[in-house]
């Protein structure tokens, strides 16, 4: 077979591929990450590049998301077009993958500390040599040494532990230093090493989210956080949302992919903060990673096709603790991996972490926890009692489902506002236009309803004076950035029809929290407080979200946001044997709601598609 360069700029990144491979994936193996909604579907059209050299023609179905001048400079999309020829690609800004706002750091714990007993430990032990009154073997007599320090327990090995000890034990003295896990009810001894190296001990706490991967490096002796890093979760090249990618697993491509980039960012993520912190990578021991159901399941290399199907059973909520090289994750070769448990198909062991982070098991109010995200997850409960559920918010507040919708990064419109009918914008990083985020789209939602530009329904008035609103084909929309503004000489726009997802979108999460509470018998002022978790989450404008109907109409100060909640969960899990039987205990005692079958959710929902809501004694506050 045929192999050929392709060459990509701006990167200026050169690859070898076989022939018949397509452009998109070339650019992965190019470590070159291009925006795919669809999973490779040629559906969406994001992932738009531009052939400058070589040939390649873009498929007759792709060519209706192309105009014929586009069609001529060479514009197909990466993901259907094969490569037949050498070529030179263009990714244009719109296409790019980069520079993201991602949150690496983890929310504050809640008030309940958990004692400080991490997964691993490493004890230094001198032994007593043998004598004709005390001859157990070596092995017993380890541990014994452990029992005297950790309490009666009993103490699993493998082979590889053994195989060398004899001599490690007399070559060294009887001084050597000793790795353990806790393993069920059991400790588990991971490795065993000559004389005193219990000080160089590390793990890491990590956050599987669908857009992003985060890692924090910790020190197991004291518990101290020492860097934190984040990055794009190369899974999105097999498409933006679980669903896509478990379509994509369960089809043509297979789970082995999507796995494998997983673990390439893992791999990454480690890499950089072992040099960046002089920590050896062999002496990292230990991880827990939280995520949702899908991610988990991608992860440990899981089949997740029932997880989208009727009834929605995953495979497993539960999760062995394997060697985290058993499935390519490059840290100590004995070292483990922890992953936390799982609700249903549609909460995973994300909430599970936020949940016992912000201590809600813990304490007697009422308190919930809400995930925006392509899915809203909401948990609600107390000490007492815990339940859940998930609605499909779909991807508009990550930018996905609207015509220039786009992630936070770099050029993403993330404020707007209006004023006496002049429109005011800023982007992440001030640079020029690109597309708008998801608090950007919040933004032109509160404003264009504040300032009359369209109904509650969500339609424009088409018969306001307004140089800005624009009907193209019969579509009303709304021009954000004019051409000469933006980045790629294309106009930002927001549509009626974009609005329309977007009202879909909160009406979603609000119905999920309204038939939650309505579910329990609770009223919004019943709820002490309402955490809000996860990047997107962190940075809503908590007025704008309450008057568009996302978020209950409560007290501003019962909001909380908490950040990443998954990764600070999964740092006190690596922390404290204690966190993880807790979280062991919120994952087999929370109810789960399915709203996919629950019909006051229906109701709900139709009721909010409505700005702020149909009901609006829902919503005293909401003045426009």
């Amino acid at each position: 077979m045929h192999k050929y360069t392709i060459h990509f700029l701006p990167a200026d990144k050169s690859v070898e591929v076989e022939e018949g491979t397509t452009i998109a994936e070339a650019a992965q193996n190019a470590d070159l990450f291009i925006n795919n909604l669809c999973g490779g579907e040629g559906v969406c059209g994001k992932c738009r590049v531009q052939v400058s050299k070589g040939l390649a023609e873009a498929e007759e179905h792709a060519k209706g998301f192309f105009s014929a001048d586009e069609i001529m400079k060479g514009y197909v999309l990466a993901c259907q077009t094969e490569v037949n020829d050498d070529l030179e690609i263009i990714i244009p800004p719109e296409s790019r993958m980069d520079e993201s706002k991602i949150m690496i750091d983890g929310a504050t714990e809640g008030s309940i500390k958990y004692e400080f007993k991490p997964v691993i430990k490493k004890i230094y032990l001198e032994l007593p040599p043998p004598t004709v009154e005390d001859n157990v073997p070596d092995i017993e007599r380890i541990s014994r040494e452990l029992r005297k320090q950790l309490g009666w327990q009993a103490f699993d090995f493998s082979l590889d532990c053994i195989q060398h000890l004899s001599d490690m034990l007399r070559e060294n003295e009887w001084k050597v230093t000793v790795t353990v896990s806790k393993h069920g009810n059991n400790y588990r001894i991971l490795k065993i090493d000559p004389l005193n190296t219990a000080d160089s001990s590390y793990g890491l706490a990590i956050d599987i989210g669908t857009t992003t991967v985060v890692a924090q490096l910790l020190d197991m002796n004291s518990g101290k956080l020492l860097g934190s890093e984040g990055c794009h979760n190369q899974q999105a090249s097999y498409g933006e949302d679980v669903i896509s990618r478990v379509i994509f697993a369960c089809g043509r491509g297979g789970i082995h992919p999507v796995q494998k980039a997983v673990i390439k960012n893992i791999n990454q993520l480690i890499k950089k903060l072992a040099k960046e912190k002089d920590v050896p990578i062999d002496e990292i021991n230990a991880i827990v990673a939280a995520g949702n159901t899908t991610m988990s399941h991608f992860l440990l290399g899981l089949t997740p096709c029932s997880i989208r199907l009727d009834p929605y059973v995953p495979t497993a909520d539960e999760f062995p603790q394997i060697r985290a090289e058993e499935i390519g994750i490059q840290i100590s070769p004995r070292g483990i991996l922890e992953t936390i448990p799982c609700v249903a198909s549609y909460v995973g062991g994300d909430i599970v972490a936020g949940v016992m982070s912000c201590g809600i098991p813990e304490h007697e109010e009422v308190r919930g926890l809400i995930d925006i995200g392509t899915n809203g997850e909401i948990a609600i409960g107390n000490k007492d009692w815990l339940v859940c559920c998930s609605a499909s918010a779909g991807p508009a507040f990550e930018g996905g489902g609207t015509r220039c919708g786009m992630r936070a990064i770099k050029g993403a419109i993330e404020k707007i506002k209006i004023t006496d009918g002049r429109l005011k914008y800023e982007t992440i990083g001030n640079a020029r236009p690109r597309g708008i985020c998801g608090t950007g789209l919040i933004d032109c939602i509160y404003e264009f309803v504040k300032n009359g530009i369209i109904d509650p329904g969500g339609k424009f008035d088409r018969n306001r004076s307004d140089d800005r609103l624009k009907i193209e084909d019969n579509i009303p929309q709304y021009v954000i950035a004019y051409p000469d503004e933006t980045e790629s000489g294309t106009a930002v726009v927001i549509t009626e029809s974009d609005i329309d997802n977007l009202i879909k979108s909160k009406g979603a999460v609000f119905a999920a929290i309204k038939s939650l509470t309505d579910y329990i018998g609770l009223g919004f002022d019943m709820i002490d407080t309402f955490y809000v978790a996860g990047g997107f989450g962190s940075f809503l404008d908590i007025p704008k979200s309450i008057a568009i109907g996302l978020l209950p109409d409560i007290p501003q100060e019962k909001i909380q946001f908490i950040g990443n909640s998954s990764l600070t969960g999964a740092r006190m899990c690596l922390l404290s044997e204690s966190a993880i039987e807790t979280c062991v205990n919120i994952s087999r005692s929370m109810t789960n709601i399915e709203l996919s079958t629950y019909q006051p959710f229906t109701d709900e929902y139709i009721a909010a598609l409505f700005l702020p809501h149909t009901n609006r004694k829902l919503f005293p506050s909401v003045d426009y």
